[in-house]
C-alpha cells in the first residue's frame, strides 16, 4: 500500500471517535424537509453541511438557493489536472420521526446501544454524507487529492426532489464528473460488502372508475347499475395472468433480458426464497414464473396495486352501491422501458378491457426511467477493489428493486454514470422508529471510501 494511502487510513483510525461525535451533532438537527414547522432547521443541516466541508479541506463550499430547500456545492481539485472527477451525491434531509411514542430513545438525541447508534437520518443518510466527508478528509490531509472532488448535498431527497432537475440543468457546467459516488443504496449484510450497479424506474398512476350519478341503495339498485368497485376489482385482476406476467400489451417488447452472467452474479445474493419469507412475513412467494425472488424483485418489471378505495369502509353495515371508485397502481420499470409507453400500454388495455357501464378516468402521478452501470466501469472497478481490501472478500453486485430518481437525473441531464453503495444495512429501520446505524460497518466504510479515491485516482 503506498504511503498516502496508509496515512490516510490511520488518520481514519485516529479520528474515529472524533467522526463519529461530529455524526451525532449532525443528528441533533431535526431537518424534516417535508414540514414547514422546520423549514429553519434545514437551513440550520445546510450550514452545518457546509461548515463540515470546509474543515474537511475543501477550498470552495457554497449554499446555493432552489425554488426549495438549498443545495450545498463544493469542490476541491486534485494534483493533476487530467485526473478523474467524483461527483459525491448525498442529502441532509430526514423524513418526519412520527410516531414519537413507538422510539426507545429521542429521534433526534442520538444513542448509542450496543454497537448501534439511534436517531432519525443515522443510517438515511446522514451517517453515509458523514462517512464520505470523513474519508475525504482522511485523504485531503495526506498528501494531494488523487481526483477531483466535487459535492452534491440537497435537502429535498425525502420529498421526492422537487428542485434538482431544474438545478442540474442550470448548474450543468460546474457539475460535470467522471463519475458521481452515492452512497445512499446500502449493505445486504454486515459481512457482505455491497455495490448496486441498476435500479428498477417507476411509472406511478391513479386509476378512477365511475359510475351511478351517486352512491345507491344496493338492494333497489344492485344488479341493474354496474357496480364501479367491482369494474375496478375485474380490470385489476385482469392485469396480470396465471404465471404472474403483466398483461398490458406490449409491457414486455421492450424489456432487456437478463444475460447469463448477470444471472449468476445475482445468484451469489443470499437473497433466496427464505429470504423473502423472512422479511415479509409472508406465507409463500409469489411471480413471474422461471425467474428467481431476487430477479424478480430486482430485474423484472412489475404491477403493484397500492391502493384500493370504494363504497363504505367504515365499521359494521352499509348496504351501498358506490358511485366511485379508485386504485393507486405502480410499475416498476428495467432498462429500455419507458414511462410514457408504459402509459400507453396501461390506457390500452383499459380501451380494450373496460365495460361501456363506466367511465374511467387515468392520472399519471410519477414516471422515471430505470438506471443501470456498467460493472466494467474503473469507478466501479476502484470501489470493488477498495471494499475487498477492508472486508476480505470480493463484494457482492446487485440490483435495486427500488428507484432513486438522482441516478436517473444525472445519466440523462448530465450524462454521469453512478457508482451506488452505502452501509446501511436492511434492518436499520430507515423511514422507521428506531433507525440506526451499525457502527462498525459504518467504520469500516470510512475506510473503504478513502481507500476508493487513491483506487480510482491511481
Amino acid at each position: 500500500m503506498t504511503e498516502p494511502r496508509q496515512q490516510a487510513l490511520e488518520y481514519v483510525r485516529r479520528n474515529r471517535d472524533r467522526f463519529l461525535e461530529e455524526l451525532k451533532d449532525f443528528l441533533r438537527i431535526p431537518s424534516v424537509s417535508t414540514d414547514p414547522a422546520h423549514r429553519a432547521d434545514v437551513e440550520r443541516a445546510a450550514a452545518w453541511v457546509a461548515e463540515r466541508l470546509r474543515a474537511a479541506g475543501a477550498p470552495h463550499v457554497e449554499i446555493m438557493p432552489t425554488d426549495g430547500h438549498p443545495v450545498v456545492y463544493g469542490e476541491a481539485p486534485a494534483a493533476r489536472a487530467d485526473a478523474p472527477t467524483v461527483l459525491v451525491y448525498g442529502h441532509y434531509d430526514v423524513q418526519p420521526p412520527d410516531p414519537l411514542e413507538e422510539w426507545e430513545s429521542g429521534p433526534f438525541e442520538p444513542t448509542v446501544r450496543g454497537e448501534n447508534l439511534y436517531a432519525r437520518g443515522a443510517s438515511d443518510m446522514k451517517g453515509q454524507v458523514m462517512a464520505t466527508i470523513a474519508a475525504f478528509e482522511a485523504v485531503a490531509r495526506s498528501g494531494p487529492l488523487p481526483v477531483h472532488v466535487k459535492f452534491l448535498i440537497e435537502g429535498e431527497e425525502e420529498i421526492g426532489s422537487p428542485s434538482l432537475p431544474a438545478f442540474l440543468a442550470a448548474h450543468a457546467d460546474r457539475l460535470r464528473a467522471s463519475i458521481s459516488l452515492n452512497p445512499d443504496a446500502g449493505m445486504i449484510a454486515p459481512d457482505l460488502p455491497t455495490i448496486t450497479y441498476g435500479l428498477r424506474g417507476l411509472a406511478y398512476f391513479e386509476l378512477r372508475i365511475y359510475g351511478p350519478a351517486h352512491d345507491l341503495h344496493s338492494g333497489l339498485y344492485g344488479g341493474v347499475v354496474h357496480n364501479p368497485a367491482q369494474v375496478l376489482c375485474e380490470l385489476i385482476a385482469g392485469m396480470h395472468d396465471a404465471e404472474g406476467r403483466v398483461t398490458l400489451p406490449g409491457f414486455y417488447d421492450r424489456v432487456r433480458p437478463l444475460s447469463e452472467e448477470e444471472r449468476a452474479e445475482l445468484a451469489r445474493l443470499p437473497m433466496g426464497e427464505d429470504f423473502y419469507l423472512r422479511n415479509t412475513g409472508a406465507p409463500a412467494l409469489w411471480g413471474e414464473a422461471g425467474y428467481t425472488p431476487v430477479e424478480r424483485a430486482t430485474a423484472r418489471p412489475t404491477l403493484e396495486v397500492n391502493g384500493l378505495l370504494a363504497g363504505f369502509t367504515g365499521p359494521g353495515a352499509k348496504t351501498v352501491l358506490p358511485a366511485s371508485a379508485m386504485a393507486k397502481i405502480s410499475m416498476r420499470l428495467v432498462p429500455d422501458q419507458d414511462p410514457d409507453e408504459v402509459y400507453e400500454q396501461l390506457r390500452r388495455y383499459l380501451e380494450e378491457r373496460a365495460p361501456r357501464t363506466v367511465r374511467w378516468e387515468l392520472i399519471r402521478m410519477a414516471g422515471v426511467r430505470a438506471s443501470l452501470t456498467d460493472r466494467r466501469h474503473p469507478a466501479v472497478q476502484a470501489l470493488s477493489q477498495a471494499l475487498e481490501m477492508v472486508w476480505g472478500r470480493r463484494p457482492v453486485f446487485k440490483r435495486e428493486g427500488g428507484t432513486i430518481p438522482i441516478v436517473t437525473q444525472l445519466q440523462e441531464l448530465l450524462g454521469v454514470e453512478s457508482v451506488l453503495t452505502g452501509f446501511g444495512l436492511p434492518d436499520d429501520r430507515f423511514h422507521a422508529p428506531n433507525e440506526k446505524l451499525h457502527l462498525p460497518t459504518w467504520a469500516r466504510g470510512i475506510e473503504a471510501l478513502t481507500l476508493f479515491f487513491y483506487n480510482y485516482g491511481g
